[in-house]
């Protein structure tokens, strides 16, 4: 978790999250994109950790992204999230870190 405090209070390039094509190339999706952001907004995308779907949720003030916040959304309704267990965080870092922090540093300035 670690490597991923680098990313905050970065400035958040809203036109790079926008590109959905970039995005797949780091395993990712867009889910809810704010267009334009409030002072205080939050961005969320999405990635497939082991058949299961891992949300993103970028929480960005004044443009600057405050908190990263990995969960995994329940299979029958997407709207609700639970904390990914520190065993399956270790895992979803393991196999995902190194895309993970590529995705970040195309979104981040």
């Amino acid at each position: 978790m670690e490597q991923f405090r680098r990313y905050l209070d970065r400035q958040l390039k809203t036109e790079s999250v926008k590109e959905a094509d970039k995005l797949a190339a780091f395993g990712i999706t867009g889910r809810y994109l704010p267009d334009p952001p409030e002072d205080f907004d939050e961005f969320e995308f999405t990635t497939d950790f082991g058949g299961q779907t891992v949300v993103l949720l970028v929480t960005v003030e004044m443009g600057k992204i405050k908190r990263l916040l990995f969960s995994l959304a329940d299979q029958e309704d997407p709207d609700i999230t639970r904390p990914l267990t520190e065993s399956q965080l270790h895992d979803f870092f393991t196999q995902k870190g190194t895309q993970l922090l590529g995705f970040l540093d195309y979104i981040t300035e």
